[in-house]
């Protein structure tokens, strides 16, 4: 974090800060019919951002972000920034002993604050104009850029509760510019189940069978070439924005590493979904817990990985009782919400024959990992034990791969067995050493040498 950026993102905030107060004070005066100097607020003028070179300077005059849409993203930074400003509206409304419905408002679980919602929002825009308060409902859900890229948010509500009354949220990412100036991704939280997967290999040491490679190459080509499909009218009028793939086979096979390899290669985060946070046994709980994923997703260019895919996508059972009818609706969900995802979706399973018939339909590609063959053996081998452990170069590569059926998962485990043994004895690694880390691998299936 530079302190000069810092320093710029504070003064330019405490400007923001001192122009939503006014805004703010002038609403509720208007609103209770005190004396106020202005006639609305839209009458006060928002600090000029002129030659700012604060992060919330220049990504208000990049969007061009009019008067109402800053006052929405102040109001969604005050908790953050100055929590105290928002406690005039826990003012109590004296004829009914309880707060003011149209300040809206959600109480937090550990903060003590007012945490704004959408119909805070309407409430300091709007007031009682009830035509106003439509258009500017209309235009955040429908045409604002702050809505539209998931820079705002407004949270999950129940069914039948008004939309606006969910919390306003400000996207994590753009909170950190904001005030520290650097653009942090999102890190894995029970709200953002999903954790963000890298690899340090290269691409040419994805060891896998031609034919497969040759399927993951396509998937690579899509992504390319995907930029120009969503420029072009007559194409995306034939062929629906996405790709969805099915990567299947035994453990270790590389199914995971192959998706690293692609976001690596294409310059795009790869997110691990982490599906034993997103599956809840409280109904609904499970859409909340993937629009959360989804709603962030489809605006980043992210490729989204479902790893152990049947544990959600498995066969849908018999709607015998309330909760198979749940469980159903929860899979018909997340099937929409994958068709309807603009990016790469990757789904993985170690067994294919586990999942839905349904999804087999809506994917463009399934790609069989199955295990290496010997001339993939040896070049697992040699990329473990030559290139990265330098170690083992009087082993002969040939004849283990041609003796044992192992994956490159099980590879990576003799290399580790072997790296521990010479830490431990301060001897060379030999065939001794990787025919113990084979044995090792080869009883945990029940197999001895």
């Amino acid at each position: 974090m530079e302190i000069t950026q810092l320093n710029k993102n504070s003064k330019t905030l405490s400007n923001e800060i001192q122009w939503f107060i006014l805004a703010l004070d002038t609403c509720l005066k208007l609103y209770f019919d005190n004396e106020c100097k202005y006639k609305s607020v839209d009458d006060i003028e928002p600090p000029s951002l002129k030659s700012d070179t604060s992060s919330y300077a220049k990504f208000v005059t990049q969007n061009n972000l009019d008067q109402k849409e800053r006052l929405a993203l102040m109001l969604a930074l005050m908790p953050h920034l100055k929590p105290e400003t928002l406690d005039a509206f826990f003012t109590r409304n004296a004829s009914y002993d309880r707060h003011f419905s149209e300040f809206g408002g959600i109480k937090g679980k550990n903060f003590n604050g007012f945490l704004p919602s959408g119909e805070t929002l309407l409430f300091l825009l709007a007031g009682k104009d009830l035509k106003k308060r439509i258009q500017t409902e209309y235009f955040f859900l429908n045409n604002s850029v702050l809505f539209r890229d998931s820079i705002l948010k407004l949270s999950f509500t129940e069914p039948g509760e008004p939309v606006m009354s969910g919390m306003l949220i400000i996207n994590q990412e753009y909170l950190s510019l904001f005030t520290s100036g650097v653009f942090n991704k999102p890190g894995y939280s029970p709200g953002f189940p999903a954790k963000l997967i890298t690899t340090s290999l290269p691409w040419d040491h994805l060891v896998l069978d031609p034919l497969v490679k040759s399927e993951v190459e396509e998937i690579k080509t899509w992504i390319g070439w995907n930029k120009k499909l969503k420029k072009d009218d007559k194409i995306k009028n034939i062929i629906k924005a996405g790709y969805r793939s099915l990567f299947y086979g035994p453990p270790g096979t590389g199914k995971t590493l192959t998706v690293s390899l692609l976001g690596k290669e294409t310059g795009k985060d790869v997110y691990k979904i982490d599906l034993s946070m997103v599956v809840s046994k409280y109904i609904g709980e499970t859409e909340k817990n993937l629009a959360a994923i989804f709603d962030i997703a489809e605006t980043k260019n992210w490729i989204l990985f479902f790893d152990e895919a049947d544990a959600l996508f498995g066969k849908r059972t018999a709607t015998s009782s309330s909760n198979d009818r749940y469980a159903n609706q929860e899979i018909a969900y997340l099937l929409q919400r994958i068709e309807d995802f603009p990016g790469l979706i990757i789904l993985a399973t170690n067994l294919k024959i586990n999942l839905d018939d349904a999804f087999a339909r809506r994917f463009q590609s399934m790609i069989q990992f199955p295990m290496p063959g010997v001339k993939e053996r040896v070049k697992l081998w040699e990329n473990a034990f030559l290139t990265y452990a330098e170690t083992g170069k009087n082993i002969n590569f040939q004849k283990l791969s041609e003796k044992y059926a192992l994956s490159g998962g099980a590879i990576g485990n003799v290399l580790m067995h072997c790296l521990l043994y010479k830490e431990n004895t301060k001897k060379e690694i030999d065939e001794n050493c990787v025919l113990e880390g084979i044995k090792k691998e080869l009883r945990k299936e029940g197999k001895t040498i």
